[in-house]
């Protein structure tokens, strides 16, 4: 059976909706997937328009029956924004709404079987906290929203380079204080289960260094030698096929060399800098740790271009390419 998608257009104001639209002008998508549009027509519509392109939507209501048996384009319309309240390349509390309230329909689909996974255009999170999002960024919000108590972070994926971090959406200041054998062991778990989600049966990681150097045998730092080296040592032992900690100025290029299939990375920027420069338009952010695929194009909303059909689809095909395959690996690699 094919996987079963639903798509959300993100932040009606961004370049979301005529992403998904260039996204689903490809035949290739469609025979890929079977694809649930999740919100309103009108958006979508939108980004047909944006995109120059023009896509025949059926509408249905996918809570009951088979939605797949659709003859076309299922669309689950919903009423979260009138058309005259988006405002592109803008921060409203309006067009985060719109984004939220799709959001947690499709994280609802998802939980209840109804759709196997989700791919979403890109949110504006100051759009978010102003709708109430009430979290530092939406993986928290899908956490909470699902009663996921595990460990959570976002995973990113570029030409087939994975990176998980051990510390996120925090101050650069309080980074050192999460570097913790708990944390690192946790973020190691977590790419190399996606991984395999992913379809690699036996992932290549490699764990980054906090310090400059890998801390110069304890000039520059001594969190490699009193906390990451004993933890990668403690995996290694329990047959987890990973090493480091190595500098994070020279780890990239043993995964740009082939030779690493995941990076587990001390904090924000430190993989995602590697990542963009490797390919801002290319990259794919993974929601890890939530119970079904979820998955988003890297790069942001784009209010720059929002409206003017200039952008690109390749990272949002890409995170569709992504979610599908996860969804054929979740249950043998879980």
């Amino acid at each position: 059976m094919k996987p079963r998608i639903g798509i959300i257009p993100g932040d009606p104001g961004g370049i979301g909706p005529e992403l998904i639209a260039k996204l689903l002008a490809d035949p290739e998508v469609h025979e890929k997937a079977d694809i649930l549009l999740i919100g309103d027509r009108h958006l979508f519509e939108m980004g047909q328009t944006q995109a120059d392109t023009e896509i025949e939507m059926v509408a249905c209501d996918a809570h009951k029956g088979d939605w797949t048996d659709v003859s076309g384009l299922a669309i689950h319309e919903r009423e979260t924004i009138a058309a005259d309240d988006v405002r592109l390349a803008e921060v409203t509390h309006a067009n985060g709404h719109s984004a939220l309230s799709n959001l947690n329909c499709a994280l609802e689909m998802a939980r209840d079987g109804i759709i196997d996974a989700i791919t979403f255009g890109p949110f504006n999170k100051a759009a978010l906290i102003e709708a109430g999002l009430g979290h530092e960024d939406e993986l928290h919000h899908m956490a909470e929203f699902l009663g996921v108590e595990g460990y959570i972070s976002e995973l990113n994926t570029l030409n087939g380079i994975w990176t998980s971090r051990v510390s996120s959406h925090i101050a650069l200041k309080d980074v050192a204080s999460y570097i913790t054998e708990h944390r690192i062991t946790e973020a190691v778990h977590l790419i190399d289960r996606t991984l395999r989600r992913s379809g690699h049966s036996r992932p290549r990681l490699s764990v980054a260094a906090l310090n400059p150097h890998a801390g110069d045998n304890g000039n520059f730092g001594m969190e490699e030698i009193e906390v990451i080296n004993p933890t990668v040592e403690t995996l290694q032992a329990k047959q987890v096929n990973v090493d480091g900690p190595w500098p994070s100025d020279t780890v990239f290029l043993k995964a740009k060399a082939g030779e690493v299939d995941g990076i587990i990375t001390m904090y924000h920027d430190q993989g995602q800098i590697a990542l963009k420069l490797m390919g801002f338009d290319r990259g794919v952010t993974v929601q890890g740790g939530i119970p079904f695929p979820v998955t988003t194009p890297a790069h942001g909303t784009a209010f720059d271009i929002a409206g003017t059909g200039s952008a690109d689809v390749g990272a949002t095909r890409a995170a569709f390419d992504i979610a599908c395959d996860m969804v054929s690996h979740w249950d043998s690699a879980a």
